[in-house]
């Protein structure tokens, strides 16, 4: 299912907002790493808030994950009263682990194996 514009307007102006409450909360660098937000996806009735957390070189990402969710009341009331203008009602906040790049690895790796099985091939 495509997302309408306004979930769009409003996935991009939170996440705008929410990138300026981790810097002021200090929760963009965590466990040795760096969090930083990959994607917001919005319901089509704008009550919750999908964030799709990038984790770099985080030592531990249950943890860290477990961190923005014990947190998450306290950064939608953040995000209230810098959106209170703006939205009638402040979404619910659920973050979830971006696991892209973790995809994106294994395919290369594939690749290369299959790279690395084709020259086997073609030496003997």
């Amino acid at each position: 299912m495509t997302e309408g514009k306004r979930q769009k307007q409003v996935a991009a102006e939170i996440t705008k907002e929410l990138n300026d409450i981790f810097l002021k909360m200090q929760l963009n660098m965590q466990g040795g790493g760096m969090v930083s937000i990959s994607t917001v996806k919005m319901t089509p009735d704008l009550y919750e808030a999908r964030i799709y957390l990038s984790l770099f070189r985080v030592s531990d990402e249950n943890e860290v994950l477990n961190k923005f969710k014990t947190h998450s009341s306290e950064i939608r009331g953040e995000l209230g009263k810098r959106m209170r203008h703006q939205l009638r009602i402040i979404p619910q906040l659920v973050f979830y682990k971006d696991d892209t790049l973790d995809h994106v690895f294994r395919i290369e790796q594939i690749l290369d194996d299959i790279k690395k099985q084709d020259g086997h091939n073609k030496d003997s």
